[in-house]
């Protein structure tokens, strides 16, 4: 299950970099406590270009979310770091 939604996924959508954790990979991580892991009510949210909307759910019970080595949440609040971006096609494979 884990393979499944984590290399698989990402491979999938031709992003070698991911899903594994080992030298030359992105490593992203999320540390959650399962014990008050949660959904909260979903909500709608008018922010996309020229008043769209979208659904929004939220989730309780995620220590920290790591991407790309860079702490983005702790204890379920966002840290305001942002090490993402824009993905264009398939990303190279690790070590080529």
């Amino acid at each position: 299950i884990i393979h499944r939604q984590t290399q698989q996924t990402a491979q999938s959508y031709g992003l070698l970099d991911r899903g594994v954790i080992a030298p030359g990979y992105r490593g992203d991580i999320n540390l959650i406590d399962f014990e008050n892991l949660r959904l909260e009510a979903p909500r709608l949210v008018w922010d996309l270009p020229a008043g769209g909307r979208r659904l929004l759910q939220d989730a309780k019970g995620y220590r920290e979310t790591i991407c790309g080595g860079e702490v983005i949440l702790e204890n379920d609040e966002l840290t305001g770091r942002l090490p993402g971006g824009l993905i264009r096609g398939p990303r190279p494979q690790p070590g080529s």
